[in-house]
Order: structure tokens, then sequence, then C-alpha cells
């Protein structure tokens, strides 16, 4: 009787996983429950990223036998593990990263030498990237029209949950789940975890969720994120779950931006780092130097941008909107490339997902795909006025501004005495403005 092995990687769950019902299938002698920490991706992760994959690898310990997890280059360590339990097949879920689908054609190679296959069954998302294309069979550059045809195409259902799975241990094999200590304030990991954060959202927040989204004070967003992230939950199985209110079309629509940006860059692999909009690499920008440091330290003297600032180093998260406004600062108040607060968010966000994080900040750079327009600059003050009116966000995350009455919370540099401890402003976010948007003139000139 022949044995599979079920490589996990972002599909850290047992429900609505159809790589592992082919993994049963085609191993009825037995499952072998492989997980590779690849030094690549693994050991170039934050510190949050590390900590929720590892608590997650232990949930899904608890509820797999025998998970063997191993730590070092794919190529190796797969047909090592396939070799010693005498594996005919590996199933995975199709990784279409520009690194991970160079991998797995890498590891493929490398286990046909051995007479053993590779299979995908499914993707990371309800429509992999490359489905949703124009009458042309072009890919979509705006996500209005790519919305809509994504919905038209649609989705399986989700997949049942398997049970019994005839989990079996290669054997002769070193498991490590490493330890990894952090300050920051997680959200509890794996697959349970994400459904009940779900469930909760669905009962409580979702009605709203077109109205309250925009709030970071009332802290009433789903953060499945980080779940999405590391497939504790299908996205297939969420939308199962929607219907047809306001706030649960908009957290419909906010899905579909993350298989936009994931299709994007799947037809787009150079803009990971580079400019989607290749005109952007001709405009003029700063080198980094201490206001890069006060941004990321959250001691800009904007209170907004260093609430966000501090809310990303105290829980690896940071609220979307929030998000835009410290993408926008950085960018067109310090005239610094958008990559140098690509790699901070990287370094910091459990949820850090490449496409949505290189999109979102391309978007708010005026360099990506359906980009804002490179006038419209974030005002820092009065975006806090509209999104945090009272403030308590800011005050959450800015001790020294708690005792700031409310119309002076998002400018304290106009009381008559500053609070002690909080910088003055580093920049005159007018004149900057100016500044940005005489560079983009130039530019476009050039």
């Amino acid at each position: 009787m022949p044995t599979s092995i079920m490589w996990f990687r972002r599909d850290l769950r047992l429900a609505d996983n159809p790589a592992l019902r082919a993994a049963v299938d085609a191993g009825p002698d037995g499952v072998v429950p492989l997980f590779v920490l690849d030094s690549h991706l693994f050991d170039s992760a934050g510190l949050p990223r590390q900590a929720h994959l590892t608590a997650s690898l232990r949930d899904l310990g608890e509820r797999v036998d025998h998970l063997h997890v191993v730590h070092g280059d794919p190529v190796e360590e797969v047909v090592a593990v396939a070799r010693h339990a005498g594996a005919t097949t590996v199933h995975i879920a199709a990784d279409h990263t520009p690194y991970g689908g160079d991998r797995d054609a890498k590891v493929e190679k490398a286990l046909s030498e051995h007479g053993v296959e590779l299979h995908r069954l499914g993707s990371y998302y309800a429509v992999a990237p490359g489905r949703v294309t124009k009458n042309d069979e072009t890919s979509y550059k705006v996500f209005t029209p790519f919305y809509r045809a994504w919905q038209e195409h649609r989705w399986r259902d989700p997949a049942p949950t398997v049970h019994n799975v005839p989990w079996i241990s290669p054997g002769g094999r070193t498991n490590v789940i490493p330890n990894v200590d952090g300050s920051y304030d997680l959200p509890a990991a794996g697959e349970a975890a994400a459904r009940r954060r779900w469930r909760a959202f669905l009962d409580e927040d979702v009605g709203e969720y077109d109205t309250i989204r925009d709030k970071p004070g009332v802290d009433r967003t789903s953060r499945m994120s980080v779940h999405l992230k590391w497939g504790e939950i299908h996205p297939r199985t969420m939308l199962a779950d929607l219907g047809r209110s306001a706030g649960e079309e908009a957290y419909r629509r906010e899905l579909a931006f993350r298989e936009f940006y994931a299709d994007v860059l799947f037809q787009r692999p150079d803009s990971a780092w580079g400019y989607y909009d290749r005109s952007f690499e001709q405009m003029d920008y700063d080198e980094p130097g201490d206001e890069l440091g006060a941004w990321k330290e959250g001691r800009t003297g904007f209170p907004i941008v260093d609430a966000g600032m501090r809310q990303l180093l105290g829980e690896g998260w940071m609220h979307n909107r929030v998000r835009m406004i410290v993408a926008s600062f950085l960018v067109k108040d310090l005239h610094l490339e958008w990559q140098h607060g690509a790699r901070h968010f990287a370094e910091h966000l459990a949820d850090f997902d490449l496409a949505s994080n290189q999109h979102g900040w391309q978007w708010v750079a005026g360099s990506g795909t359906d980009a804002s327009p490179y006038f419209r600059v974030f005002n820092p003050t009065t975006q806090g006025k509209k999104f945090d009116p009272d403030g308590t966000y800011v005050r959450r995350w800015v001790p020294e501004l708690r005792n700031v009455e409310d119309k002076a919370v998002h400018e304290p540099w106009t009381l008559p005495s500053p609070p002690a401890g909080y910088p003055a402003p580093i920049v005159d976010h007018a004149e900057e403005r100016t500044e940005s948007l005489r560079r983009y003139e130039v530019m476009r000139g050039k």
C-alpha cells in the first residue's frame, strides 16, 4: 500500500483543505504530515511572523499525530523525508508567489529523480491567481472590473473536513519547533482560534463593517489577516458565511482586494520590490536619515502616525486606515521610497503578506495598479480628526497625550504648554506636500 506526504505551508488547518484530501486518497497506508521551516523564508522573517507561525504549528501538532517539523532547504528536506518514508506522492496547495513557485519547481524536479510525484491541489485563495482574466485573456490592472469578474467567476464550496487521517511518522528525522520569544501582544494562533475569531466577528461586527472599518479607535475590524496569512482558515470558508448586507459586501470586497493583489504579483513578480509603474524610478527621493528612525519609532510629532507605528511595534499589526496614513507620511512627507516602509512592515507585521503589503504601499506611493493619484497626499492631522475624532486610538498608543483635551489631541503643538516628552513635528506638512507635488511634476516632465 502506498504512503503519501502532506506538506503543509500556508494552509495550517484540517478543514477545507483539498490537498489533504488528495494526500489521504493517495496514501491509504498512511500520510506523513510535514512542515519545513524554510531557511530562506523563516530566518529572514520578523519575530512576530516567526512567533505566530511556531504557535500555529504547536496547535496543529496537537490535532495531527506525528507532525514532522524540520528546518532547512525544502529541496533537501522534502526529498529526504519522502525517501525515508517510502512515499510515492507529495501533496501541496499551489504557491503563486515568485519565490514559492520557483521553490516548488525545484522540489518537484528533485522528487522526480527519485520517482516521487508532487501534486498541487487548491491554493491559498478562493480563486487562484491567473484565473480571472479579461475577454482577451489578459490580466486586470484595476480593482473594480477585477472584482466584478471575480464574483462572476465564482469559487468552489468549502471542502469537507477530513476525519480519521492515518497519520504516520517518517522516522529517523529530528522534530524541531523553535521557541520564539518576543514582546509583541499577538492573538491566539491556530485553526480553532481562527474559527472563534471569525465567528465572533460575524456575530458582533460584520453588520456594521462598512461604517466602522475606518475607525481605529473602536477596534472592531475582523483581525483575520494573520489567520489568512497562515491558512488557519480558507477565504472560501469565510465567503460562504457572508450574506448581502452592506457590511458583508464591504468585507467581501476586502477579501477580493487580497486576491487582486495576489494576481497582480503573479503577473508582475518584479513588482515585489520594484515599481509597478516604472516611471516612478525617475522620481527624486531623499536618502533615509534620522527622520526614518523617528517614523519607525513613532516619534514624528504627528499623533495618528505615531500611534500607528507604536501599535505596529506593540501588536505586530496595524489598523488598515492607519497603514495608509503612515505610508503616505513616509513617501510624501519624508520623500522616501516606499520600499523602506515595506521592509519595516515586513519585519514587524505578523500578518505580512508579500502581495498585499507591497501593493498597498505602491497604491499609496502612486506607482501601483489602481493607484491613488499622486496628488492625493494624506494630511495626518485631518485624517486623525476624521477617523479618530475623540483621540481614543491616539491615547491608547501615545501615553504622552492621554491627558490632552480632544480638540488638541491631534495637534498638540497648538497648546500653550506642549505635553512633556512628546516631540514637536519633524516636518511642516504643508511645505512637504508642496515639495512632493513639485517632484512629481518634475518626474512627469522627464
